[in-house]
């Protein structure tokens, strides 16, 4: 059957939502509301970046009245959808004639990523051993990445297969009213994507901010129209309203960060006060009852009780800036629609690039884990030898700390990143070992590389995912990693994907420092998928469920972490299972007694460079590594 005459019927037969406050059921009896739910420990996360993950459906790429509202605003003659394996650093004639300037006319591409894209892409997810899918948000939005939403309650209008009756559905419909809701073909998509992951017996959850709109949304829209008479005025941090009387416009608002394009809701907390810390308070009681009603929708689409049928949680957007009371009400009512949902903060900068927050009030009552920031800018440290140094004992020290106040359950749910949509591509972090995500741009870096990894690159990046797989926490990928994709920060980070059965431009820019490139040499790289990474990761995914007893509930012990041969050694281990971690982060050879720490013959199940095993002596070669198992 078609696939769009089947999405067109889909919604006509659903149960739209009821208007009001709707309140959660009580949680299962003895289900504890503050404790992660039991699966979340055993996830390994694969995030998704929809507009550049994968075009399944050209047919519903956007237009340039579709992008109308996001930033920088214009809109040039000529435009079109960018090819998606075109040069990354080469600039369209339309984009020439916007701007010289590539990282300002780049943010006006689209690349036409959309939900059939990832429903055709499930089996490279799955074969990872990937069981647990993180979305960037798909709501409805003019911009790439969807933090300024148009509204909340629908699917994005191009990630389904018919953008323009999907409009029509939504002019339909009163925003403010739930029992108007419908549902467009992108939603039924959606709903479609969630059954396929289930099917799979894996999860997914989206990614929403309840700080933030964007100038599209149809509250801010009527407050722009309607000043201090319209009805959500008090929705948002108005400072001044304009006065009709005077021919300035003195209308001024509170934008996430000072941006313009996002603004900010309304709090019980004064507007003035500092945000990078815990704060008390609440939300406006109209956009928290609207993220009440959007996040039932998507928990329980049928509204029938049963959360089967929808999303297993949410990630949630610079969490730090929301009062906790929201968030602990928040936690209680999406826990009461399902008691298994997840709750991920993003929780991270205190004083960026040298401090980040400490996630501790934010778990528990509030989140079940944060994005683990926090492990990966120490761990890239004594891996690489990147600033700010760190030695093994150090690090040792460090692990201590990161564990310090934190139930086991909370340490075991923790969403261990290692890049994501808002951090350089995992191995550009490696490659330029400076400050972490501190000028990590092409524009900003005249000496950086950002182009193909080096040899020594890429064993630093594979001792990387070994700790990251069999530490404490759910191993988290985010997508393109695997296929071996470099860059810098956002926007080189949110590359289209390289996918193998694709064939792509050669790379202009790539592995060449700007230096290089003022002086005439620009070799440029080719670009292609690594297939030899994309086996790396499905290895481990492979070692992490074959030992999920050891890996996701076992005890860790750190067996040594020396700094005059650097070298790392861990155990996690259960009664009946045992899974051995030892790095070499030097250059020169490391020699282990594996006897000395109760590893008399163990297996190696994933290797890295140079290396050898006979009964328990253990040789590494420089920067290599090795995870084994035993009994």
């Amino acid at each position: 059957m078609n696939g769009r005459t089947l999405l067109i019927l889909v919604p006509l037969t659903l149960v739209a939502l009821g208007c009001g406050n709707r309140s959660g059921a009580p949680a299962t009896a003895g289900a504890s509301v503050n404790a992660p739910p039991d699966w979340a420990r055993t996830a390994i996360w694969y995030q998704v970046f929809v507009e550049r993950f994968s075009n399944g459906d050209p047919t519903n790429d956007p237009t340039l009245r579709d992008i109308q509202g996001s930033w920088p605003h214009v809109q040039p003659a000529g435009w079109m959808v960018k090819p998606w394996t075109s040069d990354w650093y080469r600039q369209a004639d339309w984009e020439a004639g916007v701007s010289d300037d590539f990282y300002y006319s780049v943010q006006l591409r689209r690349y036409g990523g959309d939900l059939q894209g990832v429903l055709d892409r499930l089996d490279h997810i799955e074969a990872l051993g990937v069981n647990a899918i993180y979305l960037n948000p798909i709501n409805d939005s003019p911009s790439l990445h969807k933090y300024d939403a148009r509204n909340y309650r629908h699917v994005d209008r191009n990630f389904g297969p018919y953008p323009v009756g999907d409009e029509a559905i939504m002019a339909q419909e009163d925003p403010s009213d739930p029992s108007t809701w419908r549902w467009t073909s992108a939603d039924s998509l959606f709903l479609a994507l969630i059954r396929e992951v289930h099917a799979r017996d894996m999860r997914i959850i989206v990614d929403y901010s309840w700080n933030h709109t964007g100038m599209t949304f149809w509250a801010f829209r009527d407050v722009v129209e309607n000043q201090r008479d319209s009805p959500y005025a008090d929705w948002y941090r108005i400072h001044s309203f304009d006065d009709p009387d005077t021919p300035e416009n003195e209308f001024a608002y509170e934008g996430w960060a000072g941006v313009a394009e996002l603004p900010a809701f309304a709090r019980t907390v004064p507007d003035d006060d500092y945000e990078r810390r815990p704060l008390e308070g609440d939300l406006h009681p109209g956009p928290k009852n609207l993220a009440f009603e959007v996040s039932a929708r998507w928990l329980d689409p049928n509204g029938d009780g049963d959360p089967s049928d929808g999303v297993d949680g949410f990630r949630l957007d610079v969490a730090e800036m929301v009062p906790l009371g929201f968030w602990r009400d928040y936690r209680a009512f999406v826990r009461g629609i399902n008691p298994e949902a997840l709750l991920v903060g993003e929780v991270w900068w205190e004083h960026w690039p040298e401090q980040m927050l400490d996630p501790t009030p934010w778990l528990g009552d509030v989140f079940d884990a944060v994005m683990n920031y926090r492990w990966y800018m120490p761990t890239r440290s004594v891996v690489t030898g990147a600033l700010p140094s760190v030695a093994p004992s150090q690090y040792r020290a460090h692990l201590d700390s990161v564990e310090a106040g934190l139930p086991r359950a909370t340490l075991e749910a923790m969403m261990n990143v290692a890049a994501t949509h808002d951090a350089p591509r995992l191995s550009t972090s490696l490659l330029n070992r400076g400050r972490y995500k501190n000028r990590v741009v092409f524009r900003d870096s005249p000496t950086m590389d950002f182009g193909h990894p080096d040899a020594a690159t890429v064993a630093m990046q594979r001792a990387l995912l070994m700790l990251q797989y069999t530490y404490y926490g759910a191993p988290h990928i985010w997508a393109g990693d695997e296929l071996g994709m470099w860059g810098g920060d956002d926007p080189d980070n949110r590359k289209p994907l390289w996918w193998p059965d694709l064939t792509f431009e050669r790379e202009s820019k790539a592995g060449s420092s700007q230096t290089a490139i003022r002086a005439g040499r620009a070799p440029g790289s080719d670009v292609a998928g690594d297939r030899d990474m994309v086996m790396f990761y499905s290895d481990l995914g492979a070692l992490r469920t074959a030992h999920s007893e050891a890996l996701t509930a076992g005890d860790l012990e750190v067996l040594f972490a020396t700094d005059a041969r650097p070298a790392l050694g861990l155990r996690r281990t259960t009664a009946s299972d045992t899974v051995w971690t030892v790095i070499n982060l030097s250059d020169g050879a490391l020699d282990v007694d594996l006897g000395l720490y109760g590893a008399e013959e163990p297996e190696v199940a994933i290797g890295s460079n140079a290396w050898s095993l006979d009964g328990s002596r253990l040789l590494l070669g420089p920067r290599s590594g090795v995870v084994m198992v035993g009994r």
